[in-house]
This record gives structure tokens, C-alpha cells and sequence, in this order.
């Protein structure tokens, strides 16, 4: 007589269950690192008006002091998800934004610091993460460093 395969067998069933098994194990972290970064990339979208106006008066003043506020042509700005606060240092124009906990996958607040420094016709902008925020995103903003130059 002859027999009709009727389905799979535990034995497949179990090493399909395993493959997708090691397949989410690798996975979920690439995830978790992959909107980690996005959410960085996001919060530092949002600062581009301050750091555009920093940048813009430190031209026409030859100084970064006194380019922190409006008389400065700094914009007011509103919170964000990502970004809860943001300051702006009087005599340096370091932009400082405060990162929320849980934000972006921390745990406790953190802040993104961007550090403007004069370069000729250029401002140079230094970008560095807190270390409450996770490695994923300090090494995203410290990649920002190679090309941060605004002319």
C-alpha cells in the first residue's frame, strides 16, 4: 500500500522553530542598534535651526560669544520626543539638548553636546553623546564628526 504524506514531521517542525530562533537572536540587537541610531540621527535634525543660527552669527561677529540668544538670531525652540531641552552657552555656543530617559533606548537622561569652534570661514562642530546613552548612538554622533563642518 502506499502512503500519502499527510504533513511535516516533528522533526522538521522543530528545526524550522530553531532556524527562526537563531535568526531573531541575531536580529532583535541589529534592530534595537539600528533605531537607536535613526532616533539620533532625528534629535540632531531637530537642533539643525540652533546650530544654523550659531553658525550664522559666529560669521558676522567673528566670535561665537554673546550668539546664544535672540537678539543673536537664535530661534526659539519647542520639545520633541527626543529632545526635551535645549541651552545654549553665552560665551562658548556649545548647544547642549537634554535627551529624555527612554528616549532613545536610556535608561536615565542624557544630553548631546555640539561644540562649535571657529575655522577660518568655517564653523567646526564637535558632536558628542552622553554615557547614559546607549553605544550605538554615541558611536552614530561621533561618526557626525568627520564632516560637521558649516560654511
Amino acid at each position: 500500500m502506499k502512503r500519502i504524506q499527510q504533513g511535516f514531521t516533528l522533526i522538521e517542525l522543530m528545526i524550522v522553530v530553531a532556524i527562526i530562533g537563531i535568526l531573531a537572536a541575531v536580529a532583535i540587537p541589529q534592530y534595537k542598534d539600528y533605531t537607536a541610531k535613526s532616533k539620533a540621527a532625528s534629535a540632531l535634525a531637530s537642533l539643525n535651526s540652533v546650530k544654523t543660527a550659531v553658525t550664522i552669527c559666529a560669521q558676522e561677529k567673528g566670535t561665537l560669544a554673546a550668539c546664544n540668544d535672540a537678539a543673536a538670531g537664535i530661534p526659539s525652540w519647542t520639545a520633541t520626543p527626543l529632545v526635551s531641552a535645549i541651552s545654549v552657552d553665552a560665551t562658548t555656543a556649545k548647544i547642549t539638548a537634554t535627551v529624555p530617559a527612554n528616549a532613545m533606548g536610556n535608561s536615565a537622561a542624557g544630553s548631546i553636546t555640539l561644540e562649535p569652534s571657529l575655522g577660518g570661514a568655517a564653523v567646526l562642530w564637535k558632536i558628542e553623546g552622553s554615557a547614559e546613552l546607549p553605544e550605538a548612538v554615541v558611536n552614530a554622533l561621533k561618526k557626525n564628526n568627520a564632516a560637521s563642518a558649516t560654511t
